[in-house]
């Protein structure tokens, strides 16, 4: 797995709605028009990373969710809401049984 710096994980777009990220990808997520799910990949394999960042500081009026797309998340079954105002983290895929998990940046 080969380590990406902030510089090459966020060359992408401003999200403003539904999305899919793919492995790897970071996503400076909008959610000034409303609230919206970021879904995470589908198959991922251990160490793929999901970037994510409150474009516009809003996740805390607009929530974003984090769609689990089947796989555990902290080690739960459920979706993420993300209600911090400029939150920014790092999502890491260790297995199926922990799932997706908080990685500082």
């Amino acid at each position: 797995v080969r380590s990406r710096g902030l510089g090459d994980v966020y060359k992408r777009q401003v999200k403003t709605g539904t999305y899919t990220a793919a492995a790897g990808e970071g996503i400076f997520a909008n959610t000034t028009s409303g609230a919206w799910t970021l879904t995470l990949p589908a198959s991922p394999a251990i160490g793929d990373e999901v970037s994510v960042v409150d474009y516009a500081g809003t996740f805390d009026t607009n929530n974003l969710t984090i769609g689990r797309n089947s796989k555990n998340i902290q080690g739960s079954a459920a979706d993420l809401t993300v209600a911090t105002e400029r939150a920014g983290f790092t999502l890491v895929f260790t297995d199926n049984t922990q799932g997706w998990l908080l990685k500082n940046n």
